[in-house]
């Protein structure tokens, strides 16, 4: 029984191609962007933006793997925009602390009182 189960997961996993992981890579976009555009929270924003670089992440390493795979450059980019993300968050988290020492809020409609 176990070795049915194995093989299955075997010809399951050698059997995923380009396409699933672009019609993935669309899904999570998609997320994001409608995340992105319809969230009033900060943080949500902030979310949808980490969705965002995952669904960009996913396509480096697929197209990759897929139509290079002596070299690892979609990994390496993949690598940086991971770093990019880990700063926008922390910059993102550390602005979001500034506005809600002045009002206490996480509407980004909110933010938009404080021009000078």
């Amino acid at each position: 029984m176990s070795n049915l189960i194995l093989s299955f997961f075997k010809d399951f996993v050698l059997n995923v191609g380009l396409t699933h992981f672009l019609c993935l890579a669309a899904v999570l976009f998609c997320i994001g962007f409608i995340g992105l555009i319809s969230s009033r929270n900060f943080i949500r924003v902030l979310m949808s933006l980490e969705i965002l670089l995952n669904a960009v992440n996913i396509n480096f390493i697929a197209f990759s793997a897929y139509c290079d795979p002596n070299e690892i450059r979609g990994q390496v980019f993949a690598i940086f925009i991971m770093a990019i993300s880990a700063a926008e968050a922390a910059l993102g988290l550390a602005i979001l602390l500034s506005f809600f020492r002045k009002k206490p809020t996480v509407d980004v409609e909110e933010f938009r009182s404080l021009k000078g």
